[in-house]
C-alpha cells in the first residue's frame, strides 16, 4: 500500500492508496518543527483505528511546499516505515512546465496538473482553495502553462480582523440568500469575503478561458470548493483529493 504526504502550508495530509482508491486519510496541522518520532506516534495510532499496522506500507511519496518540513517526513519513511521516499519534483517531473521558471512552480500545482489531465480530456483550469486560491492553466496535451496566485480566504480574513479593530472574527460560509446589502456587521463581513470571492472566481475564469481561447473545462479542488460550488456555475467538477491523486500517478509512473 501507498502512503502519500502532501505537506501544504496550512495542513499534512497522509493518505493510505491502494491502486486508485483512497482508503484513508488524515490531516494534521503543519509544523516545520514536528520530528519524525511526533509524526509517528500520531500516525500509529490512527493507522490502528482504522485495521491498518505500519508493515502494510510498502511505499512513501512525499509532495511539499514547505521544504523544512521534507526533512523530518523523510525520516519518518525511513525509520518507520523502512522505504527510501518518492519526493515530487527531485530529478525532474513527468509532465513539461511550459514556463520561464519552471523550478519555482509548487509541487503541489505540477501534481494537480497531473491528476487533472489524467482524469479529464482537453485544456483544463484547475481552481486550488488552500492557504493560497490558485489558478492553473494546463493544456490538452497535459503541460502546466502558468496561472494565478491570489491569497486564501481565510488568509484574507484574517488580514481584516488583524487590521481593523472592531471587526469580529467570522466563519466563512455560504450566505442563507443572494442579497449584498448586508444590515450587520457581521452579514457585510460575509458578504465582502463570499460573494467577493465568487466574483474573483468567476471574473479570473472567464479571463483565462479568454485567453486560453479553446474549450476549458475548471476543475475546482482544496476544502472550500463545495462551499463555492454552491453559488456559482464556474466549476465543471470538484476533486477533492486531486494533490494524493497526482502523488499516487507520480509514484506507480503513469503520469506521463
Amino acid at each position: 500500500m501507498l502512503l502519500a504526504i502532501d505537506a501544504g502550508n496550512t495542513n499534512v495530509v497522509f493518505a493510505l492508496v491502494e491502486g486508485r482508491e483512497i482508503r484513508a486519510r488524515w490531516r494534521i496541522a503543519t509544523d516545520p518543527r514536528r520530528t519524525a518520532d511526533e509524526y509517528a506516534v500520531w500516525l500509529h495510532q490512527l493507522l490502528a483505528l482504522e485495521g491498518f499496522a505500519k508493515e502494510d506500507m510498502s511505499r512513501v511519496v512525499i509532495g511539499t511546499v514547505v521544504p523544512r518540513a521534507l526533512h523530518n517526513l523523510t525520516v519518518l519513511a525511513e525509520k518507520y516505515f523502512h522505504v527510501t521516499p518518492l519526493v515530487a519534483g527531485q530529478g525532474g517531473w513527468p509532465i513539461t512546465l511550459d514556463v520561464p521558471e519552471p523550478a519555482t512552480v509548487g509541487a503541489d500545482r505540477a501534481l494537480n496538473a497531473i491528476a487533472g489531465h489524467a482524469a479529464h480530456a482537453g485544456d483544463l483550469i484547475i481552481v486550488d482553495f488552500g492557504t493560497a486560491t490558485t489558478f492553473d492553466v494546463v493544456d490538452y496535451n497535459g503541460a502546466y502553462k502558468g496561472g494565478i496566485i491570489a491569497p486564501g480566504i481565510n488568509l484574507s480574513l484574517d488580514a481584516l480582523v488583524a487590521a481593523a479593530a472592531k471587526l469580529p472574527r467570522i466563519a466563512v460560509e455560504a450566505p442563507a440568500d443572494r442579497s449584498v446589502i448586508g444590515r450587520t456587521t457581521e452579514r457585510q463581513m460575509l458578504i465582502g469575503v463570499y460573494w467577493g470571492y465568487v466574483a474573483m472566481i468567476e471574473g479570473l475564469v472567464a479571463r483565462l478561458k479568454a485567453e486560453i481561447g479553446r474549450p476549458a473545462r475548471v476543475i475546482a479542488t482544496g476544502g472550500l470548493a463545495v462551499l463555492f460550488d454552491r453559488h456559482t456555475d464556474a466549476f465543471d467538477a470538484i476533486e477533492g483529493d486531486l494533490t494524493i491523486r497526482g502523488l499516487a500517478l507520480l509514484a506507480e509512473g503513469r503520469a506521463a
